[in-house]
């Protein structure tokens, strides 16, 4: 195999690589996935709720359903005003 065509598979694996890495990275960030978390989140914490008795499982598994949803978001911000800060 020459070098340039050596050159070129390598180039096109570091493309395949960052093509997976903004996929991921997308779905990371995606509205998709905090959706699915949150469901999740509060399923279980309403069968753990239901499981200890607590009054009321399923208005009290909103608490940390909704922790985690206000997490996720100022999460964002707070790395945006961190890299504006840091990158100046």
């Amino acid at each position: 195999m020459s070098e340039i065509e050596e050159l070129e598979k390598r180039i096109r694996a570091i493309e395949e690589r960052n093509q997976r890495v903004e996929r991921d990275k997308a779905w990371e960030t995606s509205l998709m996935r905090r959706v699915l978390v949150a469901g999740l989140t509060y399923g279980i914490v309403v069968l753990f709720f239901f499981i200890i008795r607590t009054e009321q499982p399923l208005l009290n598994a909103l608490v940390p359903t909704l922790g985690f949803l206000l997490s996720t978001l100022t999460l964002d911000a707070m790395k945006k005003a961190w890299l504006r800060r840091n990158n100046a």
